[in-house]
């Protein structure tokens, strides 16, 4: 009798788990370089094709009023920590004498506080 009831558990508990894997949503972080708003067909450029960039577009959260940086990495930093350029510490990317505070809270540090696995993946230039 108590092996079927934890066979029984073992099993419910099994099939439970895609359920409470699949409450807490994949996310994504994309951002392409050099780009203004008008530079993706998605937002109505008639020549540039960027058919896989469009399909990410249209299936995803898209920030239509973020305003960038003049260069790369204040961009970035400005976008991981949600705090405005000039008190990220992040004002240039040259050999990395203008890095992201150690106080900065990032994105990715919230998402790990709440139970999700993180990972950077290409441009980084903020110390």
């Amino acid at each position: 009798m108590k092996f079927s009831i934890i066979i029984t558990l073992a099993v419910t508990s099994f099939l439970a788990l895609p359920v409470i894997v699949a409450d807490a949503p994949n996310i994504v972080i994309v951002i392409t370089d050099d780009q203004g708003y008008g530079d993706l067909s998605c937002h109505g450029n008639p020549v540039v094709k960027t058919p896989h960039l469009d399909s990410l577009a249209s299936e995803s959260v898209r920030l239509e009023d973020y305003h960038v940086a003049p260069t790369c990495s204040p961009t970035r930093g400005a976008l991981l920590t949600g705090h405005w350029t000039n008190r990220t510490g992040v004002w240039h990317t040259i050999m990395g004498r203008s890095m992201l505070r150690f106080d900065e809270v990032t994105i990715a540090q919230i998402f790990k506080d709440n139970g999700y696995n993180t990972g950077m993946f290409g441009k980084w230039h903020l110390g």
